[in-house]
């Protein structure tokens, strides 16, 4: 398991139905490429999250496949279309095969 991995989102905690509303999405995750070598010229294991999805109210809103290129502590900033009040399901898989989850509810105003 990765250490230090946090995952954090940003959700408005109210929203109109049928409003569009923006998410945003930050983990703390070191990221490694596998390209690198270290001080013994040993090749460093790639340790990337490779996958991010989102869901609200189990229906799929994004679904992004990573690559060795992505940045350390990868941010997404998205929309969605809010139709009911819910819960916005946000989940990282990472190389080794953990997998990192949070909630987030809005409320319809």
């Amino acid at each position: 398991m990765a250490t230090g991995v946090k995952p954090r989102v940003k959700v408005p905690k109210t929203a109109a139905a049928g409003e569009t509303v923006t998410l945003k999405t930050l983990i703390s995750h070191k990221m490694e490429s596998g390209q690198r070598k270290d001080g013994d010229g040993n090749v460093i294991p790639r340790s990337i999250i490779n996958r991010f999805t989102c869901e609200f109210n189990g229906k799929p809103v994004i679904d992004v496949t990573l690559e060795p290129a992505i940045s350390t502590n990868p941010f997404f900033e998205f929309e969605a279309v809010v139709d009911a009040e819910g819960e916005f399901k946000f989940t990282w898989y990472d190389d080794d095969g953990d997998v990192y989850e949070t909630a987030k509810s809005i409320k319809i105003a």
